[in-house]
């Protein structure tokens, strides 16, 4: 089974978004070869620290609220 890492990466970051605090900053509690990917992408800056927490860049902080409406926020 091949998996859909771009789907994976979508779906993680919107649920970043669940944990934004301090205007752009959201605990990184998930898998590390997505968060890598999510870095790679331009999404966050780079999750190798000793932080608890990644930054979202401008354009990873807009596509995670999109995201995350899209995905979780019930039309109707």
């Amino acid at each position: 089974m091949k998996l859909d890492t771009d789907r994976i990466d979508d779906a993680i970051l919107a649920l970043l978004h669940l944990t934004l605090h301090d205007g752009s900053r959201a605990w990184k509690g998930f898998d590390w070869d997505a968060m890598n990917r999510l870095y790679q992408k331009g999404f966050i800056d780079d999750p190798a620290n000793k932080t608890k927490s990644v930054m979202f860049t401008e354009e990873g902080l807009q596509r995670s609220k999109i995201l995350f409406a899209e995905m979780f926020i019930h039309k109707g």
